[in-house]
């Protein structure tokens, strides 16, 4: 039976090349969440306006991030878009690391969409006696949904908006299609290298499971205590 040999991790560059693609794959998830949280907060808001041509375009924003594969999309703008773009601004974004930038859009916009549709479920959870109060008081749609419809429905949709920050740093794995460093990427450089392929997959493995058990933990334990605050 063979033996595993997880010294191939410790070898030459192997461990410089893991914590790279390591902490590119979080600032990856970092960045994305970002900007798929307030583009979804956005959307949802406009959403449950009373604009039926916005209302409509979001609808069309949210079909087509939704039915379209991730994989897709990070080609989408990495070949397609990006060469729409001036040639002196190619130039510039291939220099400064555009691979990342596109999957970091890409990923973004993408998970942006489920984003608002969870946050939309949460508005639409709210009693609407609780919105006309606030309209009564004087406050307008925006301080309305700041203060009043917006942290309850980010309490209600807590849940999804988990699992959909998951599947976003999941997703993350799929930038190395287009050439970022991050884990995965990493993991099949050594690979090709050592032809260990049980050893450096069972790693990023680990890794993978880690973090997505911490992101469910930590959501969790933030869902504990807003739902301990709103009561």
């Amino acid at each position: 039976m063979p033996q595993l040999d997880f010294t191939v991790l410790l070898r030459e560059d192997a461990p410089q090349m893991l914590v790279h693609g390591i902490v590119l794959m979080l600032e990856l998830t970092v960045l994305a969440w970002i900007l798929a949280m307030v583009l979804g907060t956005l959307l949802a808001l406009v959403r449950m306006g009373r604009s039926r041509l916005a209302q409509s375009a979001v609808a069309a924003w949210v079909e087509y991030h939704q039915n379209v594969p991730m994989l897709v999309q990070i080609f989408l703008w990495y070949f397609g878009i990006s060469t729409l773009l001036p040639a002196d601004l190619q130039l510039w974004i291939n220099r400064n690391g555009g691979e990342f930038a596109f999957a970091t859009i890409s990923v973004g916009l993408a998970t942006s969409a489920y984003m608002s549709e969870s946050l939309r479920g949460g508005i639409r959870a709210i009693p609407a006696s609780q919105i006309e109060a606030a309209r009564a008081l004087g406050l307008t749609y925006l301080q309305s949904f700041r203060h009043i419809i917006f942290p309850q429905a980010f309490r209600i949709s807590l849940p999804t908006l988990i699992n959909h920050t998951v599947l976003l740093f999941k997703n993350t794995s799929l930038a190395m299609t287009i050439g970022v460093a991050e884990l995965t990427y990493a993991t099949r450089e050594i690979e090709s290298r050592s032809f260990k392929t049980v050893e450096t997959y069972l790693f990023a493995t680990v890794v993978y499971l880690g973090i997505s058990l911490l992101i469910m933990a930590a959501g969790s334990a933030a869902e504990r205590k807003l739902r301990f605050a709103g009561r």
